[in-house]
């Protein structure tokens, strides 16, 4: 199994949003954006890690940049309620990399924040695996809020993982 690894998003990770706005991906997130939301996006996700505001990272194997994640709540420990999203890529589905790399994440996230809760957000009913992951990584469900996102309601469960309380996540 390759070593995967969390980098900082960086301008040259556009292309992997790119990659995952395809409506195999965005099937559960009211489908795909137009370009220019993507540009806005990688835009977006460039300034809040300038700012400090938020965590975006992608995670990483020799082979290339297989998933990214975003963790609202950087470096000045605030934390958002719109939580921890991820996507894989096809490619790399299948090889451990989401429950990898969220691990990763919760190590960077309890350095971080320390014993402050990290939440997650999944699709309800959308993604059984996803939900599976989460669950098993020690992370409790909150509830269930209907929210706009890309302009149609979305219906996602909100799980919240104890920093302080979980000392192993893998």
């Amino acid at each position: 199994m390759d070593t995967l690894s969390l980098r900082p998003w960086s301008a040259d990770d556009l292309p992997l949003l790119r990659a995952a706005n395809t409506p195999e991906m965005t099937v559960h997130l009211n489908g795909p954006e137009s370009a220019a939301e993507v540009q806005a996006r990688h835009e977006r996700y460039l300034r809040l890690v300038a700012d400090g505001e938020a965590l975006m990272s992608r995670s990483s194997t020799t082979r290339g940049s297989l998933s990214a994640r975003s963790a609202r709540g950087g470096s000045h420990g605030r934390t958002s309620p719109r939580g921890r999203r991820w996507f894989v890529l096809p490619a790399a589905q299948g090889r451990r990399v989401a429950a990898r790399a969220l691990a990763l994440l919760v190590d960077v996230l309890r350095g971080r924040v320390g014993g402050r809760a990290a939440p997650a957000r999944v699709p309800r009913g959308r993604q059984p695996r996803v939900e599976r992951r989460v669950s098993s990584r020690r992370f409790t469900r909150r509830g269930t809020i209907t929210e706009d996102f890309r302009g149609a309601e979305l219906t996602v469960n909100e799980w919240v993982l104890d920093l302080a309380a979980d000392s192993s996540t893998g």
